[in-house]
């Protein structure tokens, strides 16, 4: 889980209160994610970490797939997910399965994380949050 997210101290957060579901091939642990209610009808995607060897297999997208089954399955009527402002292969990822941004969290990676975190080359500073209805 600490792919997706490098602070150790959230990921244990939010593992606590959700529910983890792992994924295995051939007996080995691939990839993992949790579900986090938020209210009755709305869930959060809050990780989703596929293993570094298979990562661009289509491993995301059938846990992905999998993920919204089981909020569907939960009474969820929208399933959202936040990620980094710098992390533009998985805002494509969510866009293109149908996840639409919602809103911006100004600053959180600033406010979360002790050291800071860059990917392609851009800081990231804030936290967008994307929706799919479902």
């Amino acid at each position: 889980m600490l792919l997706a997210d490098p602070s150790e101290p959230l990921v244990r957060e939010y593992a606590m209160t959700g529910r983890v579901i792992g994924a295995r091939m051939v007996g080995k642990p691939v990839g993992v994610y949790i579900l986090v209610a938020l209210e009755a009808e709305e869930w959060e995607l809050k990780n989703i970490a596929i293993a570094e060897g298979l990562q661009g297999q289509g491993v995301g997208r059938q846990l992905l797939d999998h993920a919204v089954v089981q909020a569907k399955e939960l009474g969820a009527r929208v399933l959202k997910v936040g990620t980094g402002n710098s992390s533009l292969d998985q805002l494509r990822f969510y866009e293109a399965a149908g996840f639409e941004r919602e809103n911006v969290d100004k600053g959180f990676f600033l406010r979360n994380y002790e050291q800071p975190i860059f990917e392609n080359g851009i800081q990231c500073t804030d936290m967008i949050f994307l929706a799919k209805q479902l």
